[in-house]
C-alpha cells in the first residue's frame, strides 16, 4: 500500500515539473500607433522578453497607422526590425486589410514581415490558443 502511495506520488511529481519545464512563453504584441516612440518600445519589450527568455515564441501584429513601420521607404526602425525578423522565434505580421485600404503590396515590405488577411483576427486566434497579449501605446 505504501509503496503504491509512493508511486503515485512520484508520477504526479514527475508530471509536475515536465509542465513546468516546458517553454510556454508565447505573446502576441498589438500595435496600431504612428509613434516612432511606440515602435521603439516594442522593440525594447520584445527584445526584453528573448534576452530573459529566449524559447519565448513572439508575435507582432501591426495594423492601422502603425503601417509605416514595417514598409520598406518608411520605417524608422528597418534596421532593428530586420534584425529582430532574423530570429526563428518571433514572427511580424501585417494586416492584409491595411494594406489594402492604404494601396500598399507585399513588394513595399521589410523582408521577413508577413501578410495576414487580418490582425485583429489574428490576435483573437493567439488569444485562444493561449497567447498573452500586450497592447504597445503609451
Amino acid at each position: 500500500m505504501i509503496m503504491k502511495k509512493l508511486f503515485v506520488l512520484v508520477a504526479c511529481l514527475l508530471g509536475y515539473l515536465a509542465c513546468c519545464a516546458q517553454s510556454d512563453y508565447k505573446v502576441v504584441f498589438d500595435i496600431t500607433s504612428k509613434a516612432v516612440e511606440d515602435h521603439n518600445t516594442l522593440m525594447r519589450q520584445v527584445n526584453s522578453i528573448l534576452k530573459s527568455s529566449p524559447d519565448a515564441q513572439l508575435e507582432v501584429a501591426v495594423y492601422g497607422e502603425a503601417l509605416d513601420m514595417v514598409l520598406k521607404d518608411k520605417s524608422k526602425i528597418s534596421p532593428a526590425l530586420t534584425e529582430l525578423l532574423n530570429n526563428k522565434k518571433v514572427a511580424v505580421k501585417v494586416c492584409g486589410i491595411t494594406m489594402k485600404r492604404n494601396n500598399k503590396d507585399a513588394s513595399e515590405l521589410i523582408p521577413g514581415v508577413e501578410i495576414v488577411p487580418d490582425a485583429i483576427y489574428e490576435i483573437i486566434t493567439k488569444q485562444k490558443e493561449g497567447w498573452g497579449y500586450i497592447k504597445v501605446a503609451h
